[in-house]
């Protein structure tokens, strides 16, 4: 359950392994969102490693099974881990012991804040962890001998600053009171500050006699009020002077002033003054820091002679915003005052935002739909007020925008659908601006990688591919190469060819060629006749190694060209008879046809053009053969020199 209530939790070692590593991928789901509640938790400090935190799958309301599935991890605002979920059983664990006091100082609460990431769908889960404080620093006097000089002449219930005890603890377990041992003379009051340290004040009881007593040495105890309580102690001694008429009074006793928090190191805070009505040496005074705070005196310093407080270093208002300095006059009779510096520390613009990424996802699908996410980011402004209020933006223009979740929680979605083919990657720029004068910025640049998506089909470079083959090639020859490409990448560009399966009944001219899988080159299977096969066409198809596959079909004509592989055949005359007889009157002219010889070729084109000669005749010169009409005549006039038989051999 998340309330907005500090959860304790009982200390406790988890039982299950801490897993070994952190979640490796996100994956690209549509977000659902961020929830703009936060979840808190308390743990003490100092809690040792696997030390138990919360049930984060309890809170989520989700098994252990279910934050596996859905790669949950924790993300830190910062840049160390200290906290780590199992995702077998939903703890959230300790990983690296918190020291409060070195993590936040004396601040409260002390925070350590995460995001819990779930991946299908993407959820941004705010949690913070409370460091409870632990008694673990008991208060210490920075001298373990105070020596405070007075006059006889001070009057009963002057009040005289002590140095103050550190304690680093918090809350209860801070400083609480001071105590002083049994004496006659004083009693301690302890004050509070504004910042809610405490110190002590020695009260005078009774009047001081230098005669009866010149020296007076008790003990004070610093008591914090953790359980059990711890305690510091330190040696005051008392030193009764003669008497001095006058002590240093100041023209304040309270200095209030503002510094800018990027003033420089020993730029002048103010001038503090204090005056003595004696003369000689016991009107001189010397302006001293009060030893009540550590942090006071290595951030300022005074210059003893003039009381000018300067800059020991540069202020941060972001780290702390006021200091409360006691400043001491002393006299040269040892007598002193002491009055207050309030310093209030003023914002200046001087932090730029930071724009943290929280999780993204390098690698987005191009099939990601609108408003997919592919960053959580978070925008971090260290100023206050107008210099710490941000807004961000993308540059140019892009296929994405910025979505808030929550108060300085953004997604960055896409806001079209994407295009591999179109582009690849994409610079994705967030700019954070804040309010402040001048506008302080900051940029982050996030690589967007599209992963392709088996969106294209192959294209063949032809809708038709003609292709010539011999008749009788020989198997295996080389016919031509088919080609297709496919704009999209790995295997879903991977083209392979194939013949689609002819349907049943047809010419199976698949039988008559082969295409490469991988190269598309177009191969004969065996030889062809062409009196018996002219021409054929299947259908090839080129088909992507996406899944499912895509595929896009060509047609493949291939012509067989003629051979002259046939002989002419003779119709007439018949060519079963030895010889063919032909009766020519002795009167025929020149010219007289005396047969035809007719003969066919099964080849095509030039190789079926006949031509006719007459070889070989028992007269030569009598007859002659028509060169393309096979007709046999007389090239003379017949006589009766010829003889009566004539044989004549005609060539086809």
């Amino acid at each position: 359950r998340r309330s907005g209530l500090w959860k304790g939790m009982k200390l406790r070692k988890s039982e299950e392994p801490l897993p070994r590593r952190a979640a490796a991928l996100i994956l690209v789901l549509c977000v659902s969102g961020m929830t703009a509640e936060t979840a808190r938790y308390s743990v003490p400090e100092e809690a040792e490693r696997g030390s138990f935190v919360a049930n984060i799958a309890k809170d989520l309301g989700l098994t252990g099974v279910e934050l596996l599935a859905r790669q949950a991890r924790v993300v830190p605002e910062g840049e160390k881990q200290y906290l780590q979920l199992n995702q077998h059983t939903g703890d959230l664990v300790v990983k690296e012991q918190m020291d409060r006091e070195e993590l936040c100082g004396q601040s409260e609460p002390c925070l350590v804040r995460f995001e819990v990431l779930l991946e299908s769908p993407l959820q941004s889960f705010r949690a913070e962890v409370r460091l409870t404080d632990i008694n673990d620093h008991a208060p210490v006097f920075p001298n373990k001998e105070i020596v405070l000089k007075m006059p006889e002449s001070a009057m009963p219930g002057t009040r005289f600053l002590l140095e103050s005890a550190d304690d680093p603890d918090v809350g209860n377990n801070s400083l609480q009171h001071y105590s002083i041992g049994s004496n006659e003379y004083f009693h301690v009051y302890t004050q509070r500050r504004n910042d809610g340290g405490r110190y002590a004040e020695l009260v005078l009881d009774r009047t001081l006699d230098r005669e009866q007593q010149a020296e007076i040495a008790f003990s004070i105890t610093a008591v914090d009020g953790g359980t059990p309580p711890r305690s510091g102690t330190a040696l005051i001694r008392v030193i009764v002077l003669d008497i001095n008429d006058n002590v240093p009074v100041f023209t304040q006793t309270l200095y209030k002033v503002s510094v800018k928090e990027n003033s420089s190191q020993d730029t002048v805070v103010v001038v503090v003054s204090a005056s003595d009505l004696d003369g000689g040496t016991n009107g001189e005074i010397m302006y001293s820091i009060f030893r009540n705070s550590e942090e006071n005196l290595q951030t300022f310093k005074i210059n003893p002679q003039t009381g000018q407080i300067r800059l020991k270093k540069p202020l941060d208002y972001e780290e702390k915003k006021t200091y409360e300095i006691d400043v001491q006059a002393t006299d040269g009779g040892g007598l002193s005052t002491h009055c207050k510096v309030e310093v209030q520390v003023k914002d200046v613009n001087d932090n730029a935002p930071e724009v943290i990424i929280t999780s993204l996802t390098r690698t987005l699908s191009e099939a990601a739909p609108p408003n997919t996410v592919v960053a959580l980011f978070n925008v971090r402004d260290r100023d206050s007020g107008d210099n710490g209020r941000t807004t961000c933006e993308l540059t140019g223009e892009q296929p994405f925008r910025i979505t808030l979740l929550a108060a300085d929680a953004y997604a960055l979605v896409t806001s079209e659908t994407l295009d591999r083919e179109k582009v690849e990657e994409y610079n994705v720029t967030v700019r954070a601006r804040d309010e402040g004068s001048p506008t302080l910025s900051a940029s982050k640049t996030l690589l967007v990688r599209l992963l392709d998506v088996n969106d294209n089909a192959p294209t063949f470079t032809q809708e038709v591919y003609t292709m010539v083959m011999k008749e009788n090639e020989p198997a295996g020859r080389i016919l031509g190469h088919l080609s297709a490409t496919d704009p999209d990448a790995g295997e879903n560009a991977r083209v392979r060819y194939a013949l689609v399966p002819p349907p049943t009944g047809a010419l199976a001219a698949a039988s008559f060629v082969s295409v490469d899988a991988e190269s598309g080159t177009v191969r004969s299977l065996r030889p062809l006749d062409y009196e018996k096969v002219r021409a054929f066409e299947v259908t090839v198809r080129a088909a992507d190694g996406g899944s499912p596959p895509l595929s896009a079909q060509a047609a493949l004509r291939v012509l067989v060209r003629d051979e002259n592989d046939n002989a002419p055949v003779l119709l007439h005359p018949a060519p079963d008879s030895s010889a063919a007889g032909e009766l020519v009157p002795r009167w025929a002219p020149s010219g007289y046809l005396v047969a035809k010889v007719v003969a066919v070729d099964a080849d095509a084109g030039q190789n079926a053009w006949l031509s006719y000669e007459l070889a070989k005749a028992t007269e030569p010169g009598l007859f002659r053969v028509g060169l393309h009409s096979g007709e046999v005549r007389t090239a003379r006039a017949v006589t009766e020199r010829d003889a009566a038989r004539q044989k004549l051999i005609v060539l086809v």
